[in-house]
């Protein structure tokens, strides 16, 4: 099974790659599945309604989001309903939506999405994470009733996500981080056959402070004040950053990972 994740797409310019970008890929590269964290695709804050639609129209099977899957209220009902659109499965009990689900595609194969928040230095207060993936894996085994197991690690601790992708290593197919919007360079598959990165990075434009038109970010760390400027979204053209993961038809486990960083100036940058 063939599987791409891209990570955090950010406004209009990573929407428009992004959509552009898997037709053309799932053919090219014969995937199975592709997943993409767009909690920073409607102008940098959260997700809408259509942007999820257009999503789904340009051929993703699954959507994570974050700590910002709530700033555009309209998503909550949206969340509610359509299955495909992941909160982190730590919330407490009783919030809106799931951060579980199992995507099925014509062949039959079965990917199981599990989206999870971290906890340091995060402003919600969630639940543990990895008792959090304990629990779904009780429901959801490789080998049993999944295929294959994609984890969506949103944090801003990279040793969070490393502890959860040694703690996961031999259970899951891939853990996957998202959240701090710059690809890391430490693509592989653990000892146990479990394929991991620390950050995935973003979908969006590079010239600008993780997405953000660079003059406010730099206002805002040079004088402290955080109050009267609002930060806008880059609109230069889109990096895609993220990974293609083959997994083992027999066991789940992944056989390779590549790591993808395509278009924009990262890309140039990298002698791509």
């Amino acid at each position: 099974m063939k599987i791409l994740f891209l990570g955090d797409i950010v406004g209009r310019s990573g929407r428009d790659a992004v959509c552009a970008f898997i037709p053309k890929a799932r053919k090219e590269y014969a995937l199975d599945f592709v997943v993409v964290n767009g909690e920073n695709a409607a102008a940098g804050f959260g997700i809408t309604p259509a942007i999820c639609d257009e999503f789904i129209k340009a051929g993703v099977d699954v959507i994570t989001t974050g700590n910002h899957a709530w700033d555009q209220q309209e998503i909550i009902p949206k969340m509610a309903k359509e299955k495909r659109l992941l909160r982190p499965e730590n919330y407490p009990e009783g919030t809106v939506g799931s951060g579980v689900y199992l995507a099925q595609n014509s062949k039959g194969q079965r990917l199981l999405v599990l989206h999870l928040q971290g906890q340091l230095f995060m402003h919600e207060h969630l639940s543990c994470p990895f008792a959090s993936a304990e629990n779904t894996l009780k429901t959801y085994a490789m080998k049993g009733n999944v295929d294959a197991i994609l984890v969506d690690m949103h944090a801003e601790a990279t040793s969070e996500k490393n502890a959860l992708g040694h703690y996961l290593d031999g259970r899951v197919s891939l853990v996957i981080g998202t959240h701090t919007h710059i690809p890391t360079a430490d693509a592989r598959i653990l000892p146990g056959g479990t394929a991991f990165q620390t950050d995935a990075g973003m979908c969006g434009d590079y010239d600008s402070i993780i997405g953000m038109e660079k003059a406010v970010p730099i206002k805002r760390f040079t004088t402290k004040i955080s109050k009267g400027s609002k930060m806008t979204v880059a609109s230069g053209e889109a990096t895609l950053c993220g990974a293609i993961v083959e997994t083992d038809d027999k066991t789940g486990l992944a056989i390779s990972m590549t790591s993808l960083r395509i278009g924009g100036i990262l890309n140039r940058f990298l002698g791509g």
